[in-house]
């Protein structure tokens, strides 16, 4: 197990480190204007100067070498235009908690809806009628087959209607938040719930529930204790990931709403050109999505010591 979690971290690493290398060889081949405040009224010397003490005058590999030095240090650099020449991690500092705050309760929402709806989707497959693996196969394709700009307009637009509340987001009143953290919920609950009356389908057609069956084991108990129980372990995986990137917020959705959080600023760092802002963020998000993947590794190989790491492959294999 140990040797295991130490394989996956270094490999991990290595991948952050990967990532982050083309990130910034991507973002770097962005207009220059977008390291200027006022491009038009700078030197062509003065251009010059600042490029060069920003680095991008440097080689790729000396630049990212300097950047993964900065960020070693804590040091996401200093905003261009969004607050000049004010660091980047004092601003992201102030938004992360509102993204952090309404990801938390859209995660709540996500599981409380989602697992149980899940489970009576596999539930009731054995049933006559089949209502909620109706109800649910239909709202799993109204969200997945529509655009999810579309239906969260329409959630802004309809429930701010229904209940009487303001489409944009205001923090002082806990109306506002119930049209955002539905938006933010929905794509991770109907995920759950997919996946997880997949595994509980897929678990109750196995032997040992037959033969448990046969032994008179009462339903609630091999529901509770056997299907359920197994079903969930290969969907913890994908927990840590949704998570992350939940807790970081939407992007359309906090732009929709006008909420100053992670999303919405790096729209409008996108907006206004701000080069080194949008470096920073598509840099966390990138790393967070390293993270999630390592995170659900991990647990995966706690809740199933099965798992182990092939010398040959670097695969999972039970």
């Amino acid at each position: 197990m140990v040797k295991y979690i130490l394989k996956r971290v270094i490999h991990s690493l290595i991948t952050l480190v990967i990532v982050i290398s083309i990130v910034v060889l991507l973002l770097r081949q962005m207009p220059v204007e977008g390291y200027f405040n006022n491009y038009d009224k700078v030197s062509e010397t003065q251009k010059y100067v600042k490029l060069q003490s920003l680095g991008l005058k440097d080689p790729a590999i000396v630049q990212i070498g300097k950047y993964l030095n900065q960020l070693l240090h804590g040091d996401l650099g200093t905003s261009n235009k969004y607050r000049e020449n004010y660091p980047i991690a004092k601003i992201i500092a102030r938004k992360a908690p509102v993204s952090i705050e309404l990801g938390l309760l859209a995660l709540a929402l996500a599981i409380l809806i989602g697992f149980p709806l899940g489970i009576a989707m596999a539930r009731s497959t054995k049933g006559r009628w089949k209502f909620w693996d109706k109800f649910g196969t239909v709202l799993i394709v109204i969200v997945q087959a529509v655009p999810s700009a579309v239906y969260h307009i329409l959630i802004q637009l309809y429930g701010s209607e229904w209940f009487g509340v303001s489409m944009l987001y205001d923090k002082r009143d806990w109306r506002t938040w119930i049209l955002p953290v539905i938006s933010l919920s929905l794509g991770s609950m109907v995920y759950y719930a997919m996946w997880l009356r997949r595994y509980m389908v897929d678990e109750s057609n196995k032997d040992y529930i037959k033969l448990a069956r046969v032994k008179g084991v009462s339903s609630k108990k091999i529901n509770s204790v056997h299907i359920f129980r197994n079903a969930v372990v290969p969907l913890v995986q994908y927990l840590p990931e949704s998570i992350l990137f939940t807790l970081m917020g939407s992007l359309y959705v906090e732009s929709l709403y006008s909420i100053p959080g992670m999303g919405g600023l790096l729209v409008q760092a996108i907006k206004i050109q701000d080069n080194t802002l949008v470096e920073a963020l598509v840099v966390i998000y990138a790393a967070l999505s390293v993270l999630g993947l390592l995170l659900g590794d991990l647990l995966m190989a706690f809740l199933d010591p099965r798992i182990s790491l092939t010398r040959k492959e670097g695969s999972r294999s039970s």
